[in-house]
């Protein structure tokens, strides 16, 4: 099992930056899978990013060359370093974690993106 716990939301002026953050309760090298999604009012919760412990990047097309995802260097902290936002990213952002079969979530940080 794992506990995430995201942190880092607010509002933020288009073109701005945010950055967020998960807390994971045990070291990511032992998660398979790691990354964030995020779910706007009315519409389907979606991929943002994610990484493997090979190293595998993947990202939304919507968000390619704006956000980045990164750990740090202790290795309980995943980061969405998100850059040049636009209203469509408002959203709810959720960190995920898959350890083999199972998925876990954290509760979820408000992303607002509005002048």
């Amino acid at each position: 099992q794992v506990q995430l716990v995201e942190s880092g939301g607010g509002l933020v002026q288009p073109g701005g930056s945010l950055r967020l953050s998960c807390a994971a309760s045990r070291t990511i090298l032992t998660i398979n899978r790691m990354g964030w999604y995020r779910q706007a009012p009315g519409n389907k919760r979606e991929l943002v990013a994610t990484f493997t412990t090979n190293g595998r990047t993947n990202y939304a097309d919507s968000v390619k060359g704006r956000f980045s995802i990164s750990r740090d260097n202790a290795e309980t902290t995943v980061y969405l370093q998100m850059n040049s936002v636009k209203p469509e990213d408002t959203a709810v952002y959720y960190c995920n974690a898959a350890i083999g079969w199972r998925e876990y979530w954290g509760q979820g940080t408000q992303v607002t993106v509005s002048s």
